[in-house]
């Protein structure tokens, strides 16, 4: 039996306009985004979200590849926040556009969520 861990062990949210995207995702989550080499010979851009390799949870990255669009699709992202209250209407002050305010999810905390510059719908998550 293997050791239990998280789901998740990587996220890549794909943009068109980079530098839209960085300020957006820099200003509504308060965090820098480091830039990443890109891995292949496949030209890739990648902004990686603040990680710690070794800590609980899911690193990864905004991502500019040729032939992968952004925009709706069958995966949400949700982003952990003290309250997602701030969150949400930071995402409204920096071009995103709300599609949830935040909302009880009973037990499990709030939720919210948002779409971001590239039209990628986004979830934001607190217990308070």
């Amino acid at each position: 039996m293997s050791t239990p861990h998280n789901p998740v062990g990587w996220f890549e949210i794909y943009v068109h306009d980079m530098d839209r995207a960085k300020q957006f995702y820099q200003a509504t989550l308060g965090v820098t985004l480091q830039h990443l080499p890109s891995p292949t010979a496949i030209p890739i851009e990648l902004w990686a979200f603040p990680m710690e390799m070794t800590a609980p949870g899911s690193a990864g990255a905004i991502v500019k590849m040729e032939g992968k669009d952004p925009g709706a699709g069958g995966i949400i992202i949700y982003f952990s926040c003290a309250d997602c209250a701030v969150e949400t209407a930071r995402a409204a002050a920096n071009g995103g556009r709300i599609h949830q305010d935040k909302f009880d999810i009973g037990e499990y905390g709030f939720c919210s969520l948002v779409y971001d510059t590239e039209g990628n719908m986004i979830g934001l998550h607190s217990m308070a």
